[in-house]
């Protein structure tokens, strides 16, 4: 993919939600190649292990390429770096952000400065989260599924069978 504008979204994906499909579906209308990076991330105590988030990912993003057919090629990779070299490592010239509410604003926009200072070549783009997937977050979708209420509006099957399983034991 020479020339070929490569995108990173990036996140812990704890779980998977249909507020990142959308933006990983939107994110495909403006990349090449978008690559899912998967960090690791220990100090947010997971729910799933970074293994289980990978298969979980994959898994929805086949079944997504199958439906939509985007014009981007998308994989899946994991990190445990600084954002900026991992980005540097899969060739990306954008990182791609969603932004459910004002609140996440701030963060992001704190991050986005603090990486452009750090490697001006490397651009941030925010996505706003479609009205009907504002309210979702992973953390939510753990404390619903925790309770034993019905998640299966806010993330893909995959992952909602994954979550019962994972609070059924």
């Amino acid at each position: 993919m020479h020339n070929a504008l490569i995108g990173l979204y990036p996140g812990t994906f704890d779980p998977l939600t249909q507020g990142h499909m959308d933006i990983i579906g939107r994110a495909c209308t403006l990349v090449d190649k978008l690559v899912i990076g998967i960090a690791t991330n220990p100090h947010k105590s997971p729910l799933f292990t970074v293994e289980e988030r990978v298969f979980l990912v994959k898994q929805e993003i086949e079944a997504f390429m199958q439906r939509k057919q985007p014009r981007a090629k998308i994989t899946v990779e994991v990190f445990d770096c600084l954002l900026l070299k991992f980005a540097h490592q899969v060739n990306a010239r954008v990182i791609v952000r969603g932004l459910r509410a004002v609140s996440d604003f701030e963060y992001e926009f704190q991050m986005a400065g603090m990486n452009l200072r750090m490697d001006p070549s490397i651009e941030t783009i925010f996505l706003m989260a479609s009205d009907r997937f504002q309210f979702i977050s992973s953390s939510l979708v753990k404390e619903v599924g925790r309770l034993q209420g019905d998640i299966s509006t806010f993330v893909p099957a995959g992952v909602a069978t994954a979550i019962e399983k994972k609070f059924s034991r």
